[in-house]
């Protein structure tokens, strides 16, 4: 499907290179998300004022269906380039990423993070280096000195909160921790 792009120059002269090059990566966007409908590209040299010279940076103002992404927008924490092919390959590569997430997100494809299980610590035994992690389903978890991830048992109090990854019937006591994790006091558990 073709697609609309225009191209802009702000406080520079107008280049057919820079032009040809901005035509070539606006070609390969639809890649990312095949709906795209209008490219609109800002080509712009910055003030005098900067520290290193003469600096350019690059925005894409994207027009999808129902939608408007803008894509290395004109503010102060916007990278700036000393030359400007390379503001267009910066811009022009975020742009894709942000196409390619857009997709994958209509689509439902977005990657979820299982949280790994959580407990708390109800029983220790210092001197034996072992204790016991009450599960939030009630499970109760034995685990060794060893299990504890950057030689954290010495931190381990009862009730500290711990990630868990269960490893079932490998303990004559039941189910034993494989690996135990201290959590911060930001993490709760249900």
């Amino acid at each position: 499907m073709a697609y609309a792009v225009e191209i802009n120059f702000r406080n520079t002269e107008r280049s057919e290179a820079v032009e040809a090059v901005v035509q070539e990566r606006a070609m390969e966007l639809p890649r990312a998300y095949e709906r795209l409908m209008h490219c609109r590209v800002v080509i712009e040299k910055l003030g005098r004022n900067q520290p290193k010279g003469s600096q350019f940076r690059a925005r894409l103002d994207l027009k999808l269906p129902g939608q408007m992404l803008v894509v290395g927008r004109a503010h102060a924490s916007s990278p700036s380039h000393d030359d400007v092919y390379q503001a267009v390959r910066h811009a022009f590569d975020a742009a894709t990423r942000r196409l390619q997430d857009f997709s994958r997100k209509r689509r439902g494809d977005v990657k979820t993070h299982e949280t790994p299980p959580h407990g708390r610590v109800e029983k220790l035994f210092a001197d034996d280096g072992y204790g016991f992690i009450r599960m939030a389903d009630g499970q109760e978890v034995y685990f060794h000195r060893n299990a504890v991830v950057n030689g954290g048992f010495d931190k381990l109090d009862v009730g500290a909160e711990v990630r868990v990854s269960v490893h079932e019937g490998e303990s004559d006591k039941g189910p034993q921790a494989g690996t135990v994790k201290l959590v911060g006091r930001h993490h709760l558990v249900a």
